[in-house]
């Protein structure tokens, strides 16, 4: 797990550097009616990481589970890519655009909590627990964190696409 929070903290730092200069006007400009704008990506990884640390709350409460030794073997790095095109689940999409300053202090926070998390209950309690994603299936908790880092990874990239589109806009 210890490379998983690497990684979390390695695309987090990233991610944070690349919006926090950027202009609140930028920030909350969508490249298309139909696309989501930097702060609506923010907001939505926010959303996914504090309903990701409430279910593995949840499942650390239970008695401890573990899944099968081949869906121990579901390589979460396919959630980075950008080819394949998920429609994220109705309560993960942004419902308003905040200042940027509330949506980076958010998903700080939520980063946070999910450390905090992690750190209080460790690698073996993680390996023990079972998480349910809506496209991956289920899997533990370790894998759950790795899940976080490389949907952060994706969004990273969507991020640059974005900016790129309102660059060439102007």
């Amino acid at each position: 797990m210890n490379r998983a929070l690497k990684r979390l903290d390695s695309f987090h730092q990233k991610l944070i550097n690349t919006v926090s200069p950027l202009e609140a006007e930028l920030f909350s400009r969508r490249p298309a009616e139909d696309q989501w704008s930097v702060a609506e990506i923010v907001q939505h990884l926010c959303l996914v990481e504090e309903r990701v640390t409430r279910e593995l709350e949840l499942a650390i409460a239970k008695d401890p589970q573990t899944v099968s030794p081949l869906r121990r073997l579901i390589p979460t790095s396919i959630v980075s890519s950008r080819l394949l095109r998920v429609k994220a689940p109705k309560a993960m999409n942004p419902v308003a655009v905040l200042e940027k300053e509330v949506a980076i202090e958010n998903y700080n926070r939520a980063r946070s909590n999910l450390k905090q998390l992690c750190s209080t209950h460790g690698h073996q309690r993680f390996r023990n627990l079972v998480f349910k994603h809506p496209f991956l299936g289920e899997i533990d908790g370790v894998k759950t964190i790795s899940f976080i880092g490389y949907h952060e990874q994706r969004h990273y990239k969507q991020i640059s696409e974005v900016l790129k589109k309102l660059a060439a806009d102007n």
